[in-house]
């Protein structure tokens, strides 16, 4: 069951959806105007498994997929009163809401990414990255070129970075400090560090 509507309605709907647009431009109003749950067990209907069928495509992943219909549909109830028929069908307003909410998804999957290293997986992501060869980063960049290039550090990465460059702090009193694990604070410089040396490369 998604958003309370019983599963009997979430069966696809294989009517087009030139042949429904006024139907569903109806069944808004009526939503909007009393709350109606049976007109939104309509819309939510015809329009799930489209909304499903979109977020798969682009997300690539069920369970984001669901949450995307869920987060699209729980607008839908939400702001019906702001759909305007004379300016476009449903479809176009349902799934713009869609894109937006995707948008918001995406960017808030890559701002997670930088603290999915956790103690467990830093040990992997080092036998990946690591080359014996290779001196230690730490070792290859100055602080004074780090101040050079330390503002275009994102806030996260430049917070460790300071700490540990300039404030002296050890990893594991960042770690404390921030009440993150060690693996993100671990995660954290090595990323700032990797793009200090790009950056260092470029510049050169």
């Amino acid at each position: 069951m998604l958003i309370g509507i019983p599963l009997e309605h979430q069966r696809n709907d294989t009517r087009k959806p030139k042949d429904c647009a006024a139907e569903m431009s109806a069944h808004l109003a009526t939503v909007a105007t009393k709350r109606c749950k049976i007109s939104f067990s309509r819309v939510f209907s015809y329009f799930a498994p489209r909304l499903r069928s979109y977020a798969l495509k682009q997300m690539g992943n069920e369970a984001l997929a669901m949450e995307l219909v869920q987060d699209t549909m729980s607008n839908v109830w939400q702001k019906a009163h702001l759909f305007n028929a004379e300016k476009g069908s449903p479809s176009t307003w349902i799934f713009t809401i869609a894109r937006n909410i995707r948008f918001d998804m995406l960017r808030k999957l890559q701002n997670r990414k930088e603290d999915v290293c956790s103690d467990d997986l830093w040990p992997i992501l080092c036998e990946q990255t690591a080359d014996t060869n290779d001196v230690p980063l730490d070792q290859q960049i100055t602080l004074e070129q780090i101040g050079q290039f330390f503002e275009a550090l994102p806030v996260k990465q430049k917070l460790v970075i300071e700490s540990i460059y300039i404030d002296g702090k050890s990893q594991q009193e960042v770690a404390d400090e921030l009440d993150i694990p060690l693996g993100t604070v671990k995660s954290r410089t090595r990323l700032a560090l990797h793009r200090l040396k790009d950056m260092l490369r470029e510049y050169d």
